[in-house]
């Protein structure tokens, strides 16, 4: 992972290059919690669905209006729900050994990991506040 995430808190942008295994990224100013969103690969995927929280991947393409409107809701949730979640975003397209590992035959596919196993999954367009309670499930259950 290497990225520039900005504190909600302060404002801050901190340069995020690897967050120690079950640890989330913190601001290196005011120490709140930085959202963890960013963008996936087919070489990074194996590091990237490893965390100390739930990790939330989003299987889309640019070119998929259904994608499009759940774009901005993943958003809403990497800030609202700082600390708590890593949401990545995998593009079909450019990533295909992904989507094919995890047979995503349509998209938008969220996948929910824990401990690096899926543990829940949601084909298509679905509220915020259902994919924040299946977050918060996975968050209380123990890996596989």
């Amino acid at each position: 992972m290497s990225g520039v995430l900005i504190c909600p808190e302060c404002g801050s942008k901190n340069r995020v290059q690897q967050v120690p295994g079950g640890q989330v990224p913190v601001c290196a100013r005011c120490h709140a919690a930085l959202p963890w969103l960013h963008n996936g690969s087919d070489a990074s995927f194996a590091s990237d669905i490893q965390a100390g929280v739930p990790v939330l991947v989003d299987f889309w393409a640019p070119w998929c209006g259904p994608c499009r409107v759940m774009g901005p809701v993943l958003e809403q949730i990497a800030r609202e729900q700082a600390g708590k979640v890593r949401v990545v975003k995998i593009n079909v397209d450019e990533n295909p050994q992904s989507a094919a590992q995890f047979q995503v035959r349509s998209i938008p596919t969220l996948l929910i990991f824990k401990g690096g196993k899926a543990v829940d999954s949601v084909i298509g367009v679905t509220q915020k506040a259902a994919l924040i309670q299946k977050i918060s499930a996975a968050s209380s259950a123990s890996p596989a």
